[in-house]
C-alpha cells in the first residue's frame, strides 16, 4: 500500500501539542483536506519527504493553535488596529519581490521578515530577545530547506523581507502550494470555493500578534497571490490599498514554470513534466489574471496603485514616488536615497543568473501574449524585448 498523507493525522498531531479551544477547525478542515487528497492523488512525492511535509502542516496548524491561545490568554491582542496596511502583488514572477525589496527601504512602513514568518510565536514585544534565538535557529534550517542555486530564481534573506505565504499556509489557504507541488485540483478549489475571508482573518490575527507592544507602524504586505483575493482582503482590512507590478505574461508564465519544476522536483519521485508544468501554469496565471482584470473593472479600482516593471527595472525612484503620490504620502528624501542605494547594489541577476524560456514548457510567446492580450491591453503592457529596451 502506498504511504499517504492524512488530513485527520496531521490535525490530531498539533491539537495534541497545544492548549488551546479551537473554534476554526471544523471550518479550515475541507480545506486542508482538499490539499491533502490533490497532493495524494498528483504530486508523486517520494516516501521520504511525506514525514516532512506532513510536520511542515503540523507546523503551521501549531501556529494558528498558538496564536488562538495568545488571543485567548490576552484579549487585548484583538483590538490592535492594522492600519491602513498596503499589499504588495502582481501576477507572480512579475517583479514583486524586487518591488518589496525596494519598498523595503522605506522607514515607515513594517514588513514581515523571514525569520517571522517561519517562526512568528512568541511575539517579539512580549520576548524581544527570542528574535536572535529564532534567527539563529532558522538560519541553517532555511539554507537546507532550499533547493541548489535557489537565490538566482528569487530573493530571500533571513533577515530580509518576507512575503504572506506562511500566514496563509496557517488557514491551508496559499495559491504558492501549487507551485511547491502538483495540487492541480486544489488550485481550482482555492480559486473556486474556499473561503478566503476566513483565511485573511487568521492573516490578520498574525499581523495583530506581531505588532502587539511593539511600536506600530503600516503594514506592507506582498505576496503575488493576493490578486486572487482582493475584494476579500478588502473585507477584512476595510482600508487597504493595493501596489500591483505588471510585466509581459509571456516570460512571467516561462519563468514561474522554471521556479515551479525547480520546487517540486525537490520533493517529487520522478522529475516534473516540463510541458505539463507548462500546461498548469498557463492556467494557474490565466486564473490570477481574471481576478485582476475583474477588480481594476470594478467599484474599487481606484484602490489599486500600478506599476511597470521595466520602468521599475530603469528609474525605481522615479517609479517609487509615483506610487507614494498613488498611495498619498511623500516621498522623503532619505527614503529615496536608500531606494536607490538598494537598486545600485542590487542589479538584476547580481544572484546568479537565471535562464528560462517558453520553449522549454512547449509553449510560444506569441501563444501566451495572444491568450493574455485584453490584460496587456489594458495595462500598456509591452512584450519583454520591447519592455527591455524601451
Amino acid at each position: 500500500m502506498t504511504a499517504a498523507l492524512n488530513a485527520e493525522a496531521i490535525l490530531a498531531d498539533a491539537h495534541a501539542q497545544v492548549d488551546a479551544i479551537d473554534p476554526e477547525a471544523a471550518h479550515l478542515r475541507e480545506n486542508l483536506e482538499r490539499l491533502v487528497a490533490s497532493i495524494n492523488a498528483n504530486a508523486a512525492i517520494g516516501d521520504e519527504f511525506l514525514d516532512v511535509i506532513h510536520q511542515e502542516f503540523v507546523e503551521r496548524t501549531l501556529h494558528r493553535l498558538g496564536g488562538l491561545k495568545w488571543m485567548g490568554d490576552h484579549p487585548e491582542i484583538g483590538e490592535e488596529v492594522i492600519d491602513s496596511p498596503v499589499f504588495l502583488t502582481g501576477l507572480p514572477r512579475s517583479g514583486t519581490t524586487a518591488f518589496q525589496y525596494l519598498f523595503d527601504r522605506d522607514r515607515r512602513y513594517r514588513a514581515i521578515r523571514t525569520w517571522e514568518a517561519e517562526s512568528p510565536l512568541p511575539p517579539p514585544g512580549v520576548d524581544p530577545e527570542s528574535a536572535a534565538r529564532r534567527k539563529g535557529g532558522q538560519a541553517s534550517s532555511l539554507d537546507a530547506r532550499l533547493p541548489a542555486g535557489f537565490e538566482a530564481l528569487h530573493l530571500i534573506d533571513l533577515d530580509g523581507p518576507q512575503e504572506c505565504h506562511h500566514f496563509l499556509e496557517q488557514g491551508y489557504a496559499a495559491a504558492g502550494y501549487h507551485n511547491l507541488m502538483d495540487v492541480r485540483d486544489y488550485f481550482d478549489y482555492l480559486v473556486e470555493d474556499l473561503d478566503f475571508t476566513a483565511a485573511y482573518r487568521i492573516h490578520k490575527r498574525q499581523l495583530q500578534l506581531l505588532q502587539w507592544r511593539m511600536p506600530r507602524r503600516p503594514w506592507a504586505l506582498k505576496y503575488p497571490n493576493h490578486v486572487l483575493a482582493m475584494d476579500e482582503i478588502l473585507r477584512v482590512y476595510p482600508d487597504a490599498r493595493f501596489v500591483m507590478t505588471h510585466r509581459d505574461p509571456a516570460q512571467i508564465v516561462a519563468s514561474i514554470a522554471k521556479l515551479t519544476c525547480t520546487l517540486r522536483g525537490v520533493r517529487a519521485n520522478v522529475a516534473p513534466d516540463p510541458h505539463e508544468v507548462g500546461r498548469q501554469m498557463v492556467h494557474f496565471i490565466q486564473r490570477h489574471i481574471d481576478r485582476i482584470m475583474q477588480f481594476t473593472g470594478g467599484p474599487d479600482a481606484d484602490r489599486v496603485v500600478h506599476v511597470d516593471y521595466y520602468q521599475m527595472l530603469d528609474e525605481p525612484t522615479a517609479v517609487m514616488e509615483a506610487v507614494h503620490r498613488g498611495l498619498g504620502i511623500d516621498s522623503p528624501e532619505d527614503v529615496r536615497t536608500a531606494m536607490a542605494e538598494w537598486h545600485r547594489d542590487n542589479p538584476k541577476g547580481a544572484r546568479g543568473a537565471n535562464p528560462y524560456a517558453l520553449e522549454q514548457f512547449g509553449l510560444t510567446g506569441d501563444a501566451v501574449a495572444e491568450q493574455f492580450s485584453d490584460y496587456m491591453r489594458r495595462f500598456d503592457i509591452p512584450r519583454e524585448s520591447a519592455g527591455l529596451a524601451r
